[in-house]
């Protein structure tokens, strides 16, 4: 078991293909196992990494090969935080429709960011969109 103030930390600049990131989010995961983290907030953070890393490969850089994604992560025995940034031109917040109201509740997308800020404790976007940034608490 960890020290309370010891940290991991990640910094990876990942090519845009799905797929690329299972490897990290799989060395992340079992640090945080280590840590003897609970099965629903690795369940949280597996998720949040897994949308937000494919959403920037896919909606960010548009699956472009010379874009790349950047995620940095620090993991402890009490919190977890992460930024993935993409060389896209960002979103607004706003501009994402709304997954729950009724006109979308068929669609075959766009529930990720809800489970995001669902699952994670603190989820901020940067000025221009293209970085998501969260953190989760154990608890």
């Amino acid at each position: 078991m960890g020290c309370e103030n010891q940290e991991t930390r990640w910094r990876r600049v990942l090519p845009s293909e799905l797929g690329a990131y299972h490897a990290l989010i799989d060395e992340i995961l079992e640090s945080l196992r280590a840590e003897n983290w609970e099965k629903r907030d690795l369940f949280a953070v597996h998720m949040a990494l897994e949308e937000s890393i494919s959403n920037a490969i896919r909606h960010g850089n548009k699956l472009d090969q010379a874009k790349h994604v950047t995620v940095e992560c620090t993991a402890s025995a009490e919190r977890f935080w992460a930024r993935i940034c993409d060389e896209g031109a960002g979103y607004r917040r706003e501009a994402i429709p709304d997954c729950r109201s009724d006109d979308r509740l068929e669609a075959p997308g766009g529930r990720g960011l809800a489970l995001i800020e669902a699952y994670m404790d603190v989820v901020e976007l940067n000025e221009t969109g293209n970085c998501i940034t969260m953190e989760k608490r154990r608890r």
